[in-house]
């Protein structure tokens, strides 16, 4: 998105900086949460890392002792889950990334609201690591509720005011009945309804 596309859609420049304003935030918000999660995956690797190092140095040190080996045995094993699961938080963190891009580039008004509605246990990479299972939940949400998804308008601007105040032109025609004809009117109707 930049600004010179924006212009072309005929916003104009109070519009245009809105509009940036709102998507960098939402950019930036999405750039700290993924450099926040980078950080602490590689906080993580070297833990895990520094604690291999340190079992292999154990295991070497214990040969002929049991109970020490059963011990590093249960250790390795609890840092490979350790593992697993630094790895699925990895892939969660990454769909959430490239799924908050989707919404993004998909125009969604209120992309936590969208979200909301989505299956997100259906969405899952592909081998190539693209998101498969989002577009089909996106359009048939685009259909059931499109008012949560900015349209493709080609004229954005309102259109011009009817009526110019000032100007003496009267676009709202009077009605040319009689008030006092309108009242006896009414009372028939009534004594009619009450009659029945």
């Amino acid at each position: 998105m930049n600004r010179e596309l924006l212009k072309e859609l005929g916003l104009t420049d109070e519009q245009i900086e809105a509009v940036m304003k709102s998507h960098g935030q939402t950019v930036n918000s999405t750039k700290e949460e993924l450099s926040s999660a980078q950080t602490e995956l590689e906080s993580y690797k070297t833990q895990l890392s520094e604690r291999d190092s340190q079992l292999e140095e154990l295991s070497a040190k214990s040969q002929g002792n049991e109970e020490l080996q059963s011990t590093i045995d249960a250790l390795k094993e609890a840092n490979n889950q350790a593992k697993s699961e630094h790895q699925k938080e990895l892939e969660l963190t990454k769909l959430n990334y490239e799924l908050d891009q989707a919404l993004i580039l998909n125009k969604a008004r209120n992309p936590k609201a969208v979200r909301a509605l989505l299956d997100t246990e259906t969405v899952k990479f592909d081998e190539e690591g693209k998101l498969i299972g989002l577009s089909e939940q996106l359009d048939s949400l685009k259909e059931s509720d499109s008012y949560l998804f900015a349209g493709e308008e080609s004229n954005p601007t309102p259109p011009a005011p009817t009526h110019i105040p000032g100007a003496g032109n009267k676009t709202n025609p009077r009605n040319e009945i009689d008030p006092k004809e309108a009242g006896r009117q009414k009372a028939l109707e009534r004594h009619k309804k009450e009659d029945e």
